[in-house]
């Protein structure tokens, strides 16, 4: 008996070895057959997708110009199917880390495709998503293609312009007007576009084919204004029935499932909601200790209001004049981006690759409408290109509009908002992420991982002595500068109240205008372009708040964990790393 145990004993075991190396081969096999799964899921990415191939500085499909319509759905859900399935055959539990968040990562675009497509349906009420102005843009901008190259891509992009806006008429079937009205002035300028820059370089070409070229660009400018036409034909209908019409508001429900798919996060949009409403309370105290240690020196002996946050608007109101000129907004935004590049080599905050150029620009025509600053990033295609910095222009504001802007970016918060978009925020980390050896991280980017690292450098930069180290008025103003940073951030909180509130509980404009006036102290012409911009997108204004508090929180928990070993800079470096992808995954890889 003990002889025939022994041997069940080593004929379990050689059982459980072979078990357990065969379960390794196949994590081995798994690994390297999901890595030629990605190459395979990118490229056909890139065919189904073209302007978002393009955008990443992959130009191999520029040419394409995609027709939307129910045979074009099809094709993708279709594509959505077939990944799905092949996704199946990869358990996570056979994958390393990064592959496994790469598996998470494609499959929740591949859902999130699907649902888009069959229950979101932003196609029927959305038409500023037929405006192709950023594509060409960005052909237009490509510097590894020679000009003639580049208009002759751009003339086969846009020769069959007059179907493409024939398939996004039959589409548009419930437009709100809200959207209505920003595909009619995106679209104006994009034909402002075609015909300045565009034509101006195809007319530089001089040879032959630049007549020809010239011509379709008539005809392209043609449709896109006959489009223009009959969307502002579809305004006028809306006019007409008052408020029969669909409201820009996607409900819970609709919310909720966007959240999810956008986010990423381990909180539902509700929980967010909540802990931004708390964080509000918060802020506010954190503000009038600071306020009233200030009072003096900007209000004199005037009595301070007993309510807090009128003693805070009065202050802020005061503090927030001193502002650069109207003229000089884009020139002061490009006198800091070295100053803030130096503090953070000085403080050995992150490594900044100084062969990656930054350029501030006007902001692009047919950008306009939505945010006033953001960066344009080249994509991990086109690594050496340039970032943009786009600018918002001022010269359509009257002097009214534009003093309240100008007090709202104020020479304060005008800093905070440079460290936002450029460096070490947006810019710093758009760069990390081409960088990245996972091409799935990047193109799949999380809106929350992004948004948040650019709040998160806000918050690091002052931690680190930003505050201390600008002079404004002949000294430092070191208490300024947090209380602006304060009111920055509010605005980042009340982001999040504003969208949920707005989208899932009705908030009314004059409601949404007491929130942000009131209680985020913001100007009016601020707090009118932010009302706007919640009536155009979704969820989006969450990821701010969202990504900020996962990053920060997790970052001191590794201080706390790490105590002195903790290294800043190599926490920053590492978590970059990663591409975008969301803080939830990152965190995973990191420990």
């Amino acid at each position: 008996m003990k002889k025939l145990f022994y041997l069940a004993c080593s004929v379990f075991l050689i059982s459980c070895d072979h078990q357990e190396n065969k379960g390794q081969e196949t994590a081995i096999d798994n690994n390297a057959s999901f890595d030629r799964y990605k190459e395979r899921f990118v490229e056909e990415l890139w065919k189904m997708y073209p302007d978002w191939a393009t955008s990443q500085g992959y130009h191999a499909y520029d040419s394409v110009l995609v027709i939307p319509g129910p045979a074009e759905r099809a094709r993708r859900l279709q594509f959505v199917k077939n990944n799905l399935d092949s996704l199946s055959h990869f358990p996570k539990s056979s994958l390393n880390s990064n592959n496994a968040i790469d598996l998470a990562l494609i499959g929740n675009f591949l859902k999130s495709t699907e649902w888009g497509i069959t229950t979101f349906k932003s196609y029927e009420w959305d038409p500023s998503m037929y405006n192709y102005g950023s594509v060409i843009g960005d052909i237009l901008n490509n510097k590894q293609v020679h000009t003639d190259a580049k208009a002759a891509t751009i003339n086969a992009k846009l020769k069959n312009l007059e179907t493409y806006f024939a398939a996004a008429k039959a589409d548009i079937s419930s437009p709100t007007k809200e959207h209505t009205d920003l595909a009619i002035s995106q679209l104006k300028g994009t034909v402002s576009f075609l015909e300045t820059s565009v034509k101006d370089s195809i007319k530089a070409l001089g040879n032959e084919l630049s007549y020809t070229y010239l011509q379709n660009l008539d005809k392209a400018v043609v449709s896109t204004n006959a489009f223009i036409k009959y969307l502002e034909g579809l305004r006028k209908e809306m006019e007409a029935v008052g408020g029969k019409i669909r409201s820009f508001r996607i409900g819970k429900e609709l919310y909720d499932q966007k959240f999810a798919f956008d986010i990423q996060s381990g909180m539902k949009a509700e929980e967010v909601y909540e802990k931004a409403l708390q964080r509000k309370d918060e802020l506010h105290q954190e503000m009038a200790a600071i306020a009233k240690r200030l009072w003096p020196k900007y209000m004199g002996k005037a009595e301070q209001p007993a309510d807090v946050k009128e003693m805070i608007k009065a202050l802020i109101g005061t503090i927030a004049k001193t502002h650069v000129k109207r003229e000089d907004f884009q020139k002061e935004i490009e006198r800091e981006i070295p100053i803030l590049t130096g503090f953070v080599k000085k403080k050995n905050l992150l490594y900044m690759d100084p062969s990656k150029p930054l350029v501030v620009r006007k902001e692009p025509e047919w950008m306009a409408g939505v945010a006033g600053a953001s960066i344009s990033s080249p994509g991990p295609y086109d690594k050496n290109g340039n970032t943009f910095y786009n600018v918002g222009s001022l010269a359509a504001y009257s002097p009214a509009d534009a003093e309240s802007y100008l007090r709202e970016y104020n020479k304060y918060i005008l800093q905070i908002l440079n460290i936002h978009e450029a460096i070490p925020g947006h810019y710093a980390q758009l760069i990390y992420s081409n960088q990245s050896p996972s091409i799935i991280k990047t193109i799949l980017g999380n809106g929350a991982m992004v948004e948040g690292w650019a709040v998160y450098a806000e918050r690091m930069m002052l931690e680190e002595g930003w505050a201390k180290n600008t002079e404004i008025n002949g000294s430092i103003e070191e208490d300024e500068m947090w209380l602006m940073y304060y009111k920055w951030h509010l605005r980042v909180v009340c982001n999040t109240i504003l969208d949920y509130s707005v989208h899932v509980k009705g908030m009314t404009e004059d409601e949404a205008l007491n929130l942000l006036m009131n209680e985020a102290f913001q100007e009016k012409a601020e707090a009118q372009g932010k009302w706007r911009r919640a009536t155009l997108t979704q969820v989006q204004l969450c990821s701010y708040y969202t990504g900020f508090a996962e990053i920060f929180d997790f970052r001191e928990s590794l201080k706390k964990k790490e105590g002195k070993a903790f290294d800043l800079k190599k926490f920053h470096e590492k978590f970059l790393s990663y591409g975008s992808a969301p803080v939830k995954y990152i965190k995973e890889l990191m420990q």
